[in-house]
């Protein structure tokens, strides 16, 4: 599954926002010498107003942005989000609707730059987490030469090892239960 982004992140318009509010605050009183040379007036404090919210709706409008997004929101939290996304198609593609509960979704989440591999209960139980890893790393290294295509491949690739390692093939019973598609949301 390939996601633009995992979640909204309203929190990260109202961040950025603050802080180009907070830095355009300080700059105008640290150099208050410059634009209040004869003294304080009312004029001068409804313009220091206005400034600071002019700064915070730029701030707002840049913390749209994904590089703004990232840097402004923990990297727990981004992985939090991708997490609970992953949790949510799983259930909305059905892949827990195999007959021993194999069903594996890789997603990458593009905006959050995170791969998460959701296995279900079935062949969770019968390899270890480091097994999922090493999904992770495999689509992780093609994603650094930017062939999304390619890391799928591999991504996929290496789950089939895994689960032909936990569910050997039997002759005459080995059906596709799900759906080989990949699932693109913006």
């Amino acid at each position: 599954m390939l996601v633009a982004r995992s979640g909204l992140y309203r929190d990260a318009q109202h961040r950025a926002g603050l802080i180009l509010a907070l830095l355009t605050l300080t700059g105008l009183l640290t150099g208050e010498a410059l634009w209040l040379p004869w003294g304080w007036h009312a004029t001068n404090a409804a313009w220091l107003i206005v400034a600071i919210l002019a700064a915070y709706a730029v701030g707002s409008w840049l913390g749209t942005f994904d590089a703004v997004i990232r840097a402004v929101t923990s990297t727990e939290r981004l992985r939090l989000k991708v997490k609970l996304r992953a949790e949510r198609a799983f259930a909305q593609q059905s892949l827990f609707r195999t007959r021993e509960r194999t069903g594996v979704l890789l997603m990458i989440s593009l905006m959050e730059h995170v791969v998460y591999v959701l296995p279900d209960s079935g062949i969770a139980a019968h390899s270890a987490p480091e097994h999922w890893h090493e999904v992770v790393e495999a689509v992780v290294a093609k994603l650094k030469k930017d062939d999304i295509a390619g890391a799928f491949c591999a991504g996929i690739q290496r789950c089939g090892v895994i689960l032909a390692q936990a569910y050997p093939a039997t002759p005459g019973d080995n059906p596709d239960e799900l759906s080989n598609r990949l699932v693109q949301e913006p």
